[in-house]
């Protein structure tokens, strides 16, 4: 629990503090709620650019706790410290940010509670995370790996490493960490668009943006990268429309943005632009059709018709998009090569293992965020709950979204309209071209816009005073609002609640053992409190996938016929004997890696 925390605290402050002093540098001088999602892209291409140094992550950890330092001391310096009243101080800022963090921190730490233990997030849901801590081992000991060699976007992994090296932190520590500090940070994004609406509400939809269903249910499988690029895209959109406000007369105005499109290609790589081009592109192309760059309109705008900015693609807005155009190319340039290489992973093909952990293909109406399922794999009617309640879910969902679409047109909230619009385009590529895999991906990534969608325009109509509206319509706004965040509150908690969470450490032993025993047979012996308590099974399949693999708990050790290899824990470390066969036919089954993959129904 120490080290998970503290690896939290650790990712956060700095990504707070660097993402402040970036976007102070772009010249902004208050208080943003971008900032998380600057600093933590910038996390990820700093470690990731020196975690191959001497030291092997000794260099990144220095550099970061550096960087975090000056910037901290840069956001003392400069950032206004005024009292309440002032809504971009320091002040202000944690006034607004700690119901956020303490909300969304007690709603990630819900699966640790359930399971009554930390480690691995998502054993027996999905066990890519055995890949991730491979692959974090080999940076940390500065060797090569599968994931390296195939060019894998490690960024995440080079932040676990440093705080592995920096503070010690276990790797399953980190890993758990990093996931965690992404909702909280994610959480703190949200509020640049809620961040005018009374204490209930703004906290509201700021958690449920950050922790939409979808996104929730692959927090519950430790789908870190999935959660970052929902995360990356968010603050991208966020961004964009940020340049139509606080930041329309900066020079470096769209840099931010830039920064946060970097580091989601060093967590997603190249597939990190199948959203993030066209949200751009779209949100260009729909600002020169109001004749301004975002063209938010104001009710004062609307109702005069009204209402200024820069050429979308001209003069000073065609500057700042080439500044940071040269940005973005810049911080990216040295991962080309090993985004070519990544071209050729397995994910992206169509006749590879295609459906993954799932079922078959999910929903799309997932991203709406009312789909009462501990898992999002299970159709309608498959749980607990009735089909008709996921229907009726839907359609209330689905009525609150055209409707958020309409109020966001009406008032020109381009950025956001984008983002949708890249969203619903990805997704259409992906169940098209791709597989029931891929587009369950994109439904994750859509769904805090979706979120978005609905609540910005519910909950800043349901807070507004009544005007001229009448006392049964102000009533029915506020009960669709209450209904809405209450139904998807409940099905964000189900799927945390849900979350199975595997061993509590890691070692890369047994995976080695997997070229020493061929296909075996092999008996694999664990404690019973790794196989009955942390989900152990699984993990252990899937390390020793590709070969006959039995494997039992130690409390009543059996081997059985046919047994040539022995793999298990002597002390802290595993071990691998090899044993004399009993004669007979083994009944250890065959762990191919697409069964190991799909794990056991939940």
């Amino acid at each position: 629990m120490i080290g998970t925390y503290a690896a939290v605290l650790a990712i956060s402050a700095s990504s707070l503090a660097i993402g402040q002093a970036a976007i102070g540098l772009c010249g902004g001088r208050d208080w943003s709620w971008l900032s998380p999602a600057v600093g933590l892209a910038l996390l990820c291409a700093v470690c990731w650019g020196t975690v191959r140094l001497p030291g092997h992550g000794v260099v990144s950890a220095l550099l970061v706790l550096v960087l975090t330092v000056a910037s901290a001391v840069w956001c003392v310096a400069f950032l206004p410290n005024g009292g309440e009243e002032s809504d971009t101080s320091i002040r202000q800022a944690l006034h607004i940010g700690w119901p956020v963090a303490l909300g969304a921190l007690l709603a990630v730490s819900l699966p640790f509670a359930v399971e009554g233990h930390f480690g691995i997030l998502g054993t027996s849901f999905n066990p890519d995370m055995s890949q991730h801590l491979l692959a974090a081992d080999r940076l940390a000991e500065g060797h090569s790996s599968q994931l390296l060699n195939q060019g894998y976007p490690l960024g995440p992994h080079s932040i676990v490493v440093a705080l592995n090296k920096g503070l010690g932190v276990g790797l399953v520590q980190g890993f758990s960490g990093l996931t965690i500090a992404v909702a909280i940070l994610s959480s703190f994004t949200a509020l640049a668009a809620f961040r005018d609406l009374p204490a209930i509400p703004r906290t509201a939809g700021a958690l449920l943006v950050s922790l939409a269903y979808a996104v929730a249910s692959y927090f519950a499988q430790g789908a870190f990268k999935e959660t970052m690029q929902a995360f990356f895209l968010l603050a991208l959109v966020l961004a964009l429309r940020e340049s139509t406000r606080d930041w329309r007369d900066l020079q470096l105005r769209f840099v931010p943005a830039a920064l946060i499109a970097a580091g989601s290609v060093y967590t997603y790589s190249f597939p990190s632009l199948i959203w993030l081009g066209p949200a751009l592109v779209l949100f260009l192309i729909l600002s020169a059709a109001g004749d301004t760059v975002g063209g938010t309109m104001s009710e004062e705008a609307l109702a005069t018709g009204r209402h200024g900015g820069s050429p979308a693609v001209t003069g000073p807005a065609a500057r700042a998009l080439g500044l940071a155009g040269l940005v973005f190319a810049v911080l990216v340039l040295p991962e080309l090569p090993r985004m070519l290489d990544f071209h050729s992973f397995e994910t992206f093909d169509p006749n590879g293992p295609g459906l993954g952990n799932l079922f078959g293909q999910i929903s799309p109406f997932e991203a709406l965020g009312i789909w009462p399922s501990g898992d999002f794999r299970l159709a309608p009617g498959d749980g607990a709950v009735p089909a008709v309640g996921y229907y009726l879910g839907v359609a209330f969902a689905l009525a609150l979204f055209l409707c958020g679409l309409v109020w966001l047109w009406r008032r020109r909230e381009t950025a956001i309209l984008a983002g949708v619009g890249a969203a619903a385009l990805a997704y259409t590529a992906a169940r098209l071209g791709g597989t029931p895999y891929t587009a369950a991906k994109a439904i994750e990534i859509a769904a805090p816009l979706i979120a978005l969608t609905i609540l910005l325009p519910l909950l800043r109509r349901s807070s507004e005073p009544g005007g001229r509206k009448s006392a049964l319509s102000r009533w029915g706004l506020e009960g669709a609002a209450v209904l809405f965040v209450a139904a998807a509150g409940v099905c964000t908690l189900l799927a945390l609640a849900n979350a199975p969470v595997g061993p509590t450490s890691y070692s890369s032993k047994v995976s080695e053992y997997r070229k020493a025993v061929g296909a075996g047979p092999t008996l694999v012996l664990a404690s019973p409190q790794l196989l009955e308590e942390e989900h152990g099974e699984p993990f252990l399949a899937w390390e020793m996938r590709g070969g006959h693999v039995c494997i039992e708990s130690t409390a009543e050790p059996k081997v059985p016929p046919g047994v040539r290899f022995l793999v298990l824990k002597v002390g802290d470390h595993w071990a691998l004997k090899r044993v004399r066969p009993r004669p007979g036919k083994s009944p250890c089954p065959l762990i191919a890696e697409r069964q190991a993959r799909q794990g056991p129904a939940r």
